[in-house]
């Protein structure tokens, strides 16, 4: 990678600190680590990180917070961010925020490694954006009027069980909806979802 671009990992919990930091230098990619957001903001700013890695909830300041911060300051740093489970409303949130990716624990250590190197080989251009823009607002016209109401709850954040009651209809309706849409849109995982549909309302990255 060019530069020996590094990962920034910021994470209060020693033992996920140290095991994703163990991760990715194994993997090859030089990381540093915070044990808190306020701790990496007070770090010098020597040398820019090409990708940042944080914990949504943490005691002080949050993911969250820490990424309306790096808005404020147009940064243009791509963040990826991890939440415990049934915190998909912070997710979303956060990538309404410019995450561009998040993971709920557990989560594969491929497919972090992957979604890392990505960010730091990340150099969108314009036209690029562009067209992800385009194929996603096409994607969203397959959608059946159904299918967009699920899409819809699962931008907010919302579960399954509560799209189904708003929705009056059983969750595991819901499931079958929600599988028919990720294939339409091409989608792999549900921040894959959430990614095309801020993107194609001109919220995304």
């Amino acid at each position: 990678m060019p530069n020996e671009a590094h990962v920034c990992v910021i994470e209060d919990d020693d033992a996920v600190r140290d095991s994703l930091g163990f991760l990715l230098e194994s993997a090859g990619i030089p990381t540093r680590a915070y044990g808190s957001a306020a701790e990496f903001l007070a770090a010098p700013a020597d040398e820019a990180p090409g990708c940042i890695v944080t914990d949504v909830r943490m005691p002080g300041m949050t993911g969250t917070d820490l990424l309306r911060r790096l808005k404020e300051s147009d940064s243009r740093i791509p963040v990826i961010v991890i939440t415990g489970h049934g915190d998909i409303a912070l997710a979303v949130e956060a990538m309404k925020l410019g995450a561009i990716d998040f993971f709920e624990k557990p989560f594969a250590d491929e497919a972090m490694v992957a979604a890392v190197r990505a960010a730091l080989e990340q150099r969108a251009t314009s036209e690029e954006v562009d067209a992800e823009r385009a194929a996603a607002v096409e994607r969203l016209m397959s959608l059946s009027a159904r299918e967009r109401q699920v899409l819809e709850g699962l931008v907010s954040g919302s579960p399954n069980k509560a799209i189904a009651h708003d929705l009056g209809i059983s969750p595991r309706t819901v499931e079958v909806y929600r599988a028919n849409l990720m294939t339409k849109m091409q989608a792999a995982s549900l921040s894959d979802i959430v990614r095309m549909a801020l993107l194609a309302e001109g919220l995304g990255n």
